[in-house]
């Protein structure tokens, strides 16, 4: 009776000790090259196979690392910004804390904040945080479940950064919300990629909870 290979494979799946009791067959078994060199004995296909599957799995610990370090960089800069804003004694100060951390800390190059809501302190009203903001960017803003990150959405705010000079070309948008939406935190670039759609929000969403809570302090 001619065995096939289904047959071979079949008897070694079901009688798995077969190599242990007939141990010499691995260094008596060639088998060819998989890129066309010198034949390799069944043991040393084996040893080359496992040293593939553990450079895969470094390379892999490597990215989860390097993830890891990244994160907790981030969440360093996200405890600063918390501690800052903690600090603050008036809306000024508080304004120039968000501004200056996302500056300093995550390099975005423009933010400008913008707020519906009234403040408390009368004197804060001249603040261009209390501009007016068109009906169109609320009702944005108060569908923005998520942060936006990308190409400008279709939205009229180039007078928030004032002249710089340069056509900004990327966006992070973070709606303000307390029960409902009161404002619009706008981190901006003229680097096209340095907010993209694909990009991971966690962090975002996490600054915007921070700020808005902040800012419930000084706002009715």
């Amino acid at each position: 009776m001619e065995l096939n290979d289904q047959d071979v494979a079949q008897f070694l799946r079901t009688d798995p000790q077969f190599f242990s009791r007939n141990a010499y067959l691995l260094s008596e078994i060639v088998l060819p090259s998989q890129h066309g060199g010198v034949a390799v004995s069944l043991v040393e296909r084996q040893q080359v196979a496992q040293r593939d599957k553990i450079r895969v799995l470094e390379l892999k610990l490597g990215e989860l690392i390097q993830f890891g370090e990244e994160n907790d960089a981030i969440g360093e800069r996200v405890h600063r910004l918390s501690l800052g804003l903690l600090s603050v004694r008036n809306f000024d100060a508080l304004v120039a804390t968000v501004t200056h951390n996302l500056s300093e800390d995550f390099q975005v190059p423009h933010v400008a904040l913008r707020l519906w809501a009234a403040p408390q302190n009368h004197d804060d009203a001249g603040s261009e945080e209390f501009n007016d903001v068109d009906a169109e960017i609320r009702n944005w803003a108060g569908g923005l479940t998520t942060p936006y990150c990308g190409h400008r959405p279709g939205l009229d705010i180039s007078n928030w950064f004032g002249d710089i000079g340069a056509p900004l070309k990327s966006f992070a948008m973070v709606a303000l919300r307390g029960e409902n939406a009161f404002g619009l935190l706008v981190m901006a670039s003229e680097d096209e990629r340095r907010f993209y759609p694909e990009m991971g929000t966690l962090y975002l969403k996490r600054i915007g909870e921070l700020v808005s809570v902040a800012l419930l302090r000084y706002i009715v």
